[in-house]
């Protein structure tokens, strides 16, 4: 894929969106992301990291701890149903729709265009569709080419092949989609990756629903999960939120608990502008998410260049967790873990007035005060209370 030189602009977009590039940047392959890894590289794969994958078709051995247990696995492994059944469509061809490779179309582009002459007015209209399929949040910016992956990978062997993401779809629409809070605060447990799975397959409906949307106006509009690009940068860039010391956006509406998704398209739309509201500065001073990792993943300190091992981004400035020791605990539980999420001052409902009043003073200069407020916060809730309830 032809990457263009950046714009003149480039660097006063990336300092609005929180987006510190060095000289030393370059485009990250997909090979290298850790979850690939797992299948190719011997200094993350292990039998813990096979049975860690196998665990998601019920091949785990559930086990008496809370959370842990048959019915735990299973609804985690079910809210995954729909998101496998589109990455299983194209595995003969190493294709794994959604997460090693873009997720097919399944409607060809309309012959007849409809008008759009107003990119403002279109991309109000193609937020209400977003938000008519059920996505929670909707933004919009440029296909900035450095967060496309170099490479993708053929999930068959894992090897590096072309990323083919077609030329000519300059806009990117960014969509986030809630977590269950209730099962987030049960993390760890298989439980709580049931918030995790289940939107995963929220955000394949959705972003196939509104790709197909936008076909039928006579446009091309791809539809992609964890695929073809980071969506984080692209997150920062629609304004959708800011980038936290837990590596997660930070969202005014829903702080860290989120899955992202994006579509790449050549529909005329106007783009958003990033809302920088003051999170790094609360990060500065906050390590409880860092505190609370259990293997030491997530870094202390201000953001630096680089990281850990082989599955950092390499030229930019930002908080960079060791990727390795936070697989290798996901492996140990045979689920996932977030509890950084489950412990950011950020996790909470902001629908009530008094976590949006705290919000107020976390993103002022008063961030102490609410970081001070926040004590005692964010501890874990038995996942046999969840099923209680």
């Amino acid at each position: 894929m032809t990457v263009s030189p950046p714009p003149a602009d480039r660097p006063a977009e990336d300092l609005a969106a929180g987006i510190h590039v060095t000289p030393e940047f370059e485009r990250f392959s997909q090979a290298d992301d850790v979850f690939t890894r797992a299948f190719w590289d011997p200094a993350v794969r292990s039998p813990r990291t096979d049975a860690f994958f196998a665990s998601y078709r019920m091949e785990a051995t559930p086990r008496r701890a809370d959370g842990f247990g048959q019915r735990d696995f299973a609804l985690r492994n079910a809210s995954w149903l729909i998101a496998d059944l589109i990455a299983d469509r194209g595995a003969a061809d190493g294709r794994r729709e959604g997460f090693q490779a873009f997720i097919a179309a399944d409607t060809p582009v309309a012959p007849q265009r409809l008008e759009a002459d107003d990119p403002k007015d279109m991309a109000a209209e193609v937020k209400k569709v977003a938000r008519f399929f059920g996505a929670d949040l909707c933004g919009i910016t440029d296909a900035d080419p450095r967060w496309l992956y170099s490479h993708r990978v053929d999930a068959r062997d894992a090897s590096p092949v072309p990323n083919d993401l077609p030329e000519g779809l300059g806009h990117v629409i960014v969509l986030g989609h809630q977590m269950d809070q209730s099962a987030v605060a049960t993390y760890p447990s298989a439980l709580a990756g049931a918030a995790t799975g289940r939107e995963y397959s929220h955000e394949a409906a959705v972003v196939m629903q509104l790709a197909a949307y936008i076909r039928n106006l006579g446009y091309r509009a791809v539809p992609s999960m964890n695929d073809t690009g980071l969506v984080i940068p692209y997150a920062l860039k629609a304004g959708l939120g800011e980038y936290a010391r837990n590596q997660m956006v930070i969202t005014p509406e829903f702080g860290p608990r989120l899955r992202f998704s994006k579509i790449f398209t050549d529909l005329p739309l106007s783009h958003d502008v990033p809302r920088p509201l003051g999170v790094a500065k609360f990060c500065d001073i906050c390590t409880k998410c860092a505190d609370a990792c259990p293997v030491k993943a997530l870094p202390f300190g201000p953001p630096a260049v680089g990281g850990a091992n082989r599955s950092a981004i390499k030229g930019v400035r930002k908080w960079t967790s060791n990727a390795e020791a936070c697989f290798g605990f996901w492996a140990k539980l045979s689920s996932d873990c977030a509890i950084c999420m489950r412990v950011c001052p950020f996790n909470r409902d902001f629908s009530k007035w008094r976590h949006r009043l705290w919000q107020r003073l976390a993103l002022s200069r008063w961030r102490k005060l609410a970081l001070w407020l926040d004590r005692g916060r964010g501890g874990r809730v038995k996942p046999a209370k969840w099923w209680r309830a």
